[in-house]
């Protein structure tokens, strides 16, 4: 009774859509001492690469006798067009890395900037010390020396 057996290839897309793929009819002769036993046949079936990127989807085997229908539990496949290809970061890293250090640089010279403001005095300052100095009388002593930041 279960000799005879038809073995079915098929797939479902995303859609849900069931397409068969291929469909082999088996009739297996028993060995003698082998009756009432159970046993298991692999079978191999290659599916060749598919044209495009619409065959994604989930395979299936499945297997008839007479009266009995077992499935496999199916697997997906997912078919692109380029295949593969591995993510590079390393212009984004160099990218970033650029944009870091011009950010610190511009920070950097905005500060020294403002500190050099902050120690120099402005020059209407230094006009208004020199005019002092000169409209003073003379004295004995000598003039003081100009300051270090002068």
């Amino acid at each position: 009774k279960y000799t005879e057996f038809s073995v079915f290839y098929y797939w479902i897309n995303s859609l849900g859509q069931k397409t068969s793929i291929y469909t082999r009819l088996e009739n297996i002769a028993i060995p003698s001492g082998e009756e009432n036993k159970t046993a298991t046949i692999s079978y191999d079936h290659r599916i060749m690469p598919p044209e495009d990127t619409s065959s994604t989807g989930t395979y299936y085997c499945e297997v008839k006798w007479n009266d009995i229908q077992k499935t496999g539990k199916g697997v997906f496949v997912l078919a692109r067009g380029t295949g593969y290809i591995e993510t590079s970061y390393e212009w984004e890293a160099l990218i970033t890395l650029t944009t870091l250090l011009a950010a610190l640089s511009i920070a950097a010279t905005a500060l020294l900037l403002w500190k050099r403001k902050a120690l120099c005095p402005r020059r209407n300052q230094l006009n208004i010390l020199r005019q002092r100095v000169e409209t003073q009388p003379p004295s004995a002593s000598p003039p003081p020396p100009p300051p270090v930041y002068d």
